[in-house]
């Protein structure tokens, strides 16, 4: 009897994370918080903010909030532009089922959210 592989239920979600500042975060000196982009895993959007809100916790960051983009086929429907460089660490935390955090943006007084 041949076993069939198993087909995996994860799919990986872009999530973007706002922090707020914490002893021991590693945010810049003057810093009020930050966002971080993350391409997580999980068998739904929920699995992979709580695994993504977890591992920030357990890395001494504080999340405020977190706001979900989907996943690689949803995004790109919506007419995302997604690069190579994005679709290797989406693979890699779908291969891995990880959380992968692809950029950190801190934020500092008077930052009007307006990136120049």
């Amino acid at each position: 009897m041949i076993k069939e592989p198993k087909i995996s239920r994860q799919k990986v979600y872009t999530l973007l994370v706002e922090v707020g500042r914490k002893d021991g975060d590693g945010l810049p000196k003057g810093a009020t918080g930050g966002a971080l982009m993350i391409y997580a895993s999980g068998v739904d959007e929920a699995e992979a903010v709580r695994e993504s809100v977890a591992i920030l916790k357990q890395a001494d960051l504080a999340p405020l909030d977190v706001t979900g983009y989907g996943t690689l086929e949803e995004r790109l429907a919506e007419g995302h532009d997604i690069s190579d460089d994005e679709r290797e660490l989406m693979q890699r935390a779908l291969d891995e089922n990880s959380v992968i955090v692809a950029q950190l943006t801190p934020f500092f007084e008077g930052d009007d959210g307006v990136r120049h």
